[in-house]
């Protein structure tokens, strides 16, 4: 068996990449098709012995689609659309023909030269050019209802397309009646019903794609985190040259500041590495001789050179991108309610329409009754109030999200959030602040701790260590003024901390090892208590500074990535609802249990890679629904392989984009928001599907004649009506998601 991952041109919906799936699968030799309509491709796995690629790509030619070769999953220039202008147009389209046709009965003015009593030749004629029109702008939901139905996979589209085709020929019939001056036939025109259906169906279509280019981009910007110069070493002499002509072996350097260039290992120097996009370790890594580095990390203080190892395609930054668009081709589709009963439901309806009229047609009828029966039965069950059950109730309840703060992309992470067996939350950035401050002080002198922190902060404000980093917000955050001019003698002393005089007096700054380095008795001034205030400090998952002045102890500070405020009261309601809660982390063990415990989450997973999150969310799904909550690139396969998705506004582009629901203010909260507007949106989309179904279960028999001898009938204008009714009720009953 072999796989092939092919770019698809003409895909414009959900419809169209479902139709190319079935249609494909129903190949010999072809063993699985899974078409992805974000990514625009078809993962496609095939016998080699039967199959090659230029066959796959005629079945893929023959589905109506184009295939546009083996995709690389590079870098494409942004297409303009023109999708929006095309549903403006309808828009206007819709209302004229509404007021044209409709008007007259609400008692709005109409020109004479269009008035359906005086001049009906002109009412039709005007409706007929603007149904054209229409139809135009539609032809993509006809082309795709046709098709489907050539391949034997009829969906909503081919009952919308069948419907709109009947009506606007049973309307061009009754429009060469009028020229035949049969005036009775101005009443049995359905022009109106024509372009509405295609108005309220092409809504849908257009909501339903806006965010895919925007997931798309931001994808393929992951391949662009790497930066597009870097520094070889050759025999000497260094040469700045592009990322392309970097080859395995080559000596690469990265000075401060700048970014790995490809995955390699050090050969000389020493320096902090900031991995957060690919471990989620909030701390840079200090990283020295045979330490591995990963291309798109950042290197904070030091000059290394590494040996160049994965390129290309191989590297960890190529290798994210890969499996998040494997994740999402292999992501099993939640297929929205309305579709699921339609599989059954438009086959049975056009099964019903034949058999109705042939039965009548039998019966001796003529062919304009048979012909109108057909239509009726058509009309009456267009799947309008059906089709509109779950998206309309899926738009007004993604309007109350956003008034919430909370940003819905998808239909299905709506209705499956209140099904939601487990929670994963991301630690840094999600459930703490994503970067260091101060979380704890042991003051041991007799100056107060805001004198402590405004030496602390001025001295560590000549270092570009991340803790120093954190100190100097913590004290620019309490308005503690930076001045480091009042800071002499600074000495960085590697591997063990900082030397100083501030207001002329001597400050040593630094772990355990530089206070015995220079003789500074420790062990009497922090053990007050069973427990070192130092081991307190560190089994809280704290990093440890010790501060002497003048050779004395006075402070121990521990700084460590702080726990947002409402953390700890949302995962408690969560468990209120027995909802399992999961925290999956790269950064270490020790420190994510640290926070766990604090946060009341029973389960750990630390010390994790990307692909490694995503293959522990593939375990947790085998209990229930998994939610993932994250923030950074690190986290965006596994938002993707959860079957809901979220990541907080504050994250990255890619989290972002890779996510189902993005929480605008950063409110952890909002996630039990979620679970509730789910609830209420389940409960009216049921509501709708039993006002559409009870609609059709008492229209349809009507529709077909079988109640004539009991007097009882219908023409199509009576089955539009009715359809509208329908329509109505289910609008209204989605209108209430707004409370």
């Amino acid at each position: 068996m072999k796989k092939v991952l092919l770019k698809i041109d003409g895909m414009t919906c959900s419809a169209c990449s479902s139709g190319l799936e079935k249609f494909l699968n129903k190949q010999d030799g072809i063993k699985q098709a899974s078409v992805n309509l974000v990514m625009n491709n078809a993962s496609i796995e095939y016998d080699e012995k039967i199959l090659d690629i230029p066959q796959i790509e005629k079945f893929v030619e023959k589905a109506g689609f184009e295939s546009l070769g083996i995709d690389k999953l590079e870098k494409e220039e942004k297409k303009k659309t023109n999708e929006k202008y095309k549903l403006i147009f309808l828009t206007i389209l819709a209302i004229i023909i509404l007021y044209v046709s409709m008007g007259q009965m609400v008692g709005l003015p109409i020109f004479k030269i269009l008035d359906m009593h005086h001049n009906p030749i002109n009412f039709s004629i005007f409706q007929l050019i603007i149904c054209i029109f229409a139809i135009f702008l539609g032809r993509d939901i006809i082309k795709n209802g046709y098709k489907n139905l050539i391949h034997k996979t009829p969906n909503m589209d081919t009952l919308v397309s069948l419907g709109v085709i009947s009506s606007l020929l049973y309307s061009i019939y009754n429009t060469y009646q009028i020229f035949l001056e049969n005036k009775e036939a101005v009443h049995n025109l359905y022009y109106e019903s024509v372009v509405i259906i295609l108005f309220f169906i092409k809504i849908g279509k257009y909501v339903e794609g806006r965010n895919k280019d925007k997931t798309k981009e931001a994808i393929q910007d992951l391949m662009m985190i790497t930066p597009n110069l870097a520094i070889v070493e050759k025999d000497g002499k260094q040469k700045e040259v592009t990322l392309d002509e970097i080859k395995k072996g080559d000596i690469v350097v990265c000075k401060p500041g700048e970014k790995i260039a490809v995955d390699g290992e050090i050969i000389e120097g020493i320096t902090h590495i900031d991995e957060a996009f690919i471990t989620g370790e909030s701390v840079p890594v200090k990283k020295t001789i045979k330490d591995k580095v990963i291309a798109g990390s950042i290197n904070y203080d030091g000059i290394v050179k590494y040996r160049a190892e994965k390129i290309g395609k191989e590297s960890t930054v190529s290798e994210i991108v890969r499996l998040v668009v494997e994740a999402t081709n292999t992501k099993a589709p939640i297929a929205k309610i309305a579709d699921k009963i339609s599989g059954y439901f438009v086959p049975a309806i056009i099964l019903i329409a034949i058999l109705a009229s042939i039965i009548w047609l039998v019966l001796g009828k003529e062919v304009s009754f048979v012909i109108n029966i057909f239509i009726t039965v058509l009309v009456v069950a267009c799947p309008c109030s059906l089709g509109l059950a779950t998206p309309l109730a899926i738009v007004m309840a993604s309007g109350l999200a956003s008034r919430n703060g909370i940003l819905i992309k998808s239909s299905e992470s709506l209705e499956n959030a209140n099904k939601v067996k487990t929670i994963v939350f991301d630690k840094t950035g999600t459930l703490t602040k994503g970067h260091l401050s101060i979380s704890k002080i042991y003051n041991y002198s007799n100056s107060n701790e805001e004198e402590i922190i405004e030496a602390i902060a001025n001295i560590e404000n000549n270092s570009e260590h991340p803790i120093a980093r954190g100190i100097v917000r913590y004290a620019k955050e309490r308005n503690i003024k930076i001045d480091s001019t009042k800071v002499k003698e600074f000495k960085s002393v590697s591997g063990y901390g900082i030397e100083a005089k501030y207001n002329e007096e001597k400050y040593i700054i630094g772990n355990k090892k530089l206070m015995l380095k220079n003789n500074i008795n420790i062990e009497k001034t922090i053990k007050e208590n069973e427990i070192n205030d130092d081991e307190s400090l560190e089994n809280d998952g704290n990093s440890i500074l010790f501060i002497a002045k003048e050779n004395e102890l006075i402070a121990l500070i521990g700084v460590k990535d702080i726990i947002k405020e409402n953390a700890k009261e949302v995962i408690k309601k969560i468990k209120e609802k027995h909802i399992n809660t999961v925290m999956l982390t790269g950064d270490n063990e020790k420190t994510a249990k640290a926070i766990a415990n604090n946060l009341g989450i029973e389960k750990v997973i630390a010390g994790v890679v990307p692909k490694q999150k995503a293959e522990e969310i593939t375990k947790l799904k085998q209990n229930g629904l998994v939610m993932m909550c994250g923030d950074g690139i690190n986290d965006s396969i596994s938002l993707v392989k959860a079957d809901i998705g979220v990541s907080v506004g504050n994250g990255t582009d890619i989290a972002i984009d890779s996510s189902d629901v993005v929480l605008m203010k950063d409110n952890l909260d909002r996630i039990n928001t979620l679970i509730e507007i789910s609830k209420k949106t389940m409960k009216i989309i049921k509501q709708n599907l039993f006002w559409a179904f009870f609609y059709n279960i008492c229209m349809i028999p009507i529709a077909t004649g079988i109640l004539i001898p009991l007097g009882i009938t219908m023409n199509p204008m009576m089955a539009a009506f009715s359809m509208t009714i329908s329509s109505v009720t289910v609008t209204l009953n989605s209108l209430r998601m707004r409370k």
